[in-house]
């Protein structure tokens, strides 16, 4: 056998270009076709090896003995026999052929392996999920579980990309059956809700949930507006997490990407606004923005779970061992220095009216505060919006519909560059139009003002009415009057002489058909009541027949 074996073609873990891979009696390499980075990996760190058909031809699936995958695809079926005979003879592995179930059922087993989670269906794997590639996992449901992807070297692989799968596990079970039967003799063998055992296995085996004593800060049952609810902060080295009553988020820092400090307009309340990219996930919904409110004047008193080596090296000038401030002052403070990311607060060129940085306003049927910052708005706090400067085309204020109550606010409509389209806040208090107008011009946006000239238009449309009232007042009524007295006149000849006669002719006939005498029920005069004007309608037709018959 050479010393060297060498195969074109080969995709290193789901990489988007192919290149050579080759194996050698110390390990193995594999360089991309078009130059870059190479990847090499030591002999002596491969425990075993999976051939399986894949999505470019026959993959080796290579596991390491630090619990890692290294996947190799791209090559022949007729590579088989030499693969097998290199790694029993180079790495003291065996190759061993696996065969996936095709039977496309969605039903099976989950079983915990050392590296990876895999799904069997009548005990052939239908896929595997590297532990590596999980992100993050919640419990959706009485009997789902969430699990998210994202994390590992494979989630930029491609345009396409799978981010969460849900698991539906009824009934109970225990520890040694949920791992497969690998746990140790000292594994918990009590029965427990499956669900619940298989959420609490996964955290553990894929290292979302980091033990208590590397947390650095936490704080507890903070108040979250989005996501709505009431989450426990721990904040580790590289990442934070969210503990609620149904969710559970782990987030890195490097995930953050905005970090701002926004106090509330009623002076009790401050929120802290964390933009993300990626954007947290829960079900279907995705929240780019992590919106906490905290009271003002709530203080805290907190020492960092750190060494004092550590705090004077890695996070000299960033972290203090014991804080004692107000609450949202920490929290912010903490962030700043374990994520290495400035903190924006509202522009100091804008306050409103009252003297405040937030602006009442609302989204459609959505209110919340709108803050002009120095580079972008923010409006907070759902839907949480954010709109740089630098993208806006240009401003417009307006007054949506004509009443004249609506002369007490305005809306303001951003208009984006390229196409980004526009964003309406609306009911924006009257008194802070000025403001904003010179803000706006200082940072050197284009501004259009159509509340002045709506309002010159009303005005010169009010003045239309009052001249055109006065006119009818002046020429109308003399017309009127002169047809009017015409009328009183015959009004009043045919009143004189039938009027009298006609209310005593109704009375009468009413009491003859009524049979009644002076005691009239009250039902009867109820139905007298209701059908007045029926009454009167019928005078009306009877009057000219009755001036016939007197003539």
């Amino acid at each position: 056998m050479a010393a060297i074996e060498n195969f074109d073609n080969i995709y290193l873990d789901l990489s988007k270009e192919g290149g050579k891979c080759r194996f050698a009696e110390s390990g193995l390499g594999w360089k991309p076709t078009t130059g870059g980075e190479p990847f090499t990996l030591q002999g002596s760190d491969i425990s075993g090896a999976q051939w399986s058909r894949a999505a470019k031809g026959y993959e080796i699936k290579i596991l390491l003995r630090n619990s890692n995958i290294v996947q190799l695809d791209g090559f022949q079926q007729e590579d088989f026999e030499r693969l097998t005979k290199l790694f029993k003879n180079w790495y003291s592995a065996t190759l061993e052929n696996k065969e996936h179930s095709l039977r496309g059922w969605n039903w099976g087993k989950a079983e915990f392996g050392k590296a990876e989670l895999t799904f069997n269906v009548q005990n052939r794997p239908a896929f595997e999920i590297p532990y590596s590639e999980i992100s993050n996992t919640n419990l959706a449901g009485r009997n789902e579980i969430a699990v998210e992807f994202g994390k590992g070297k494979k989630a930029s692989a491609g345009k396409d990309q799978m981010v969460e799968m849900r698991f539906y596990i009824p009934g109970t079970t225990t520890r040694k059956e949920a791992e497969g039967g690998d746990a140790g003799s000292d594994a918990d063998e009590e029965e427990k809700n499956a669900v619940t055992l298989f959420y609490d296995t996964l955290i553990e085996k894929a290292e979302i949930g980091e033990t208590a004593g590397d947390t650095i800060a936490t704080f507890l049952d903070v108040l979250h507006l989005t996501p709505r609810g009431r989450f426990d902060i721990d904040m580790y080295d590289t990442s934070f997490r969210l503990r609620g009553k149904t969710y559970d988020y782990k987030i890195q820092y490097e995930a953050i990407k905005k970090f701002m400090v926004l106090p509330k307009p009623d002076d009790l309340h401050c929120l802290l606004v964390i933009g993300l990219d990626p954007p947290l996930r829960q079900g279907q919904t995705r929240y780019p923005f992590l919106v906490m409110q905290f009271k003002q004047d709530e203080e805290v008193t907190l020492d960092l779970n750190l060494p004092e080596e550590e705090l004077n090296g890695k996070y000299k000038d960033k972290l203090r061992a014991h804080y004692e401030d107000p609450l949202h002052q920490v929290v912010a403070l903490i962030f700043k220095g374990l994520a290495n990311k400035k903190i924006s607060a509202p522009a100091k060129g804008f306050q409103t009216h009252r003297q405040q940085f937030g602006i009442k306003c609302s989204i459609k049927a959505s209110e919340g505060f709108l803050y002009c910052l120095e580079k972008a708005f923010m409006f907070v706090p759902k839907p949480a919006t954010y709109i740089s400067y630098e993208q806006t085309q240009s401003i417009t204020f307006s007054r949506v519909g004509g009443a004249v109550s609506a002369l007490s606010t305005f809306d303001i409509t951003v208009h984006g560059k390229n196409g980004a389209g526009t964003h309406q806040f609306s009911n924006i208090n009257r008194e802070d139009l000025k403001a904003l107008e010179d803000f706006f011009q200082e940072k050197g946006l284009r501004v259009k003002n159509e509340i002045d000239e709506d309002a010159n238009m009303l005005a010169a449309a009010m003045r239309d009415n009052e001249i055109a009232s006065s006119d009818e007042e002046v020429v109308g009524p003399k017309a009127d009057r002169g047809s009017a007295d015409e009328d009183e006149e015959s009004v009043d000849e045919d009143f004189h002489a039938d009027t009298d006669s006609d209310v005593a002719e109704e009375y009468d006939s009413n009491h003859e058909s009524d049979g009644s005498g002076s005691g009239e029920s009250d039902v009867d005069n109820q139905v007298d009541d209701d059908e007045d004007e029926d009454m009167k309608d019928e005078e009306e037709e009877e009057r000219p027949k009755k001036k016939k018959k007197t003539g």
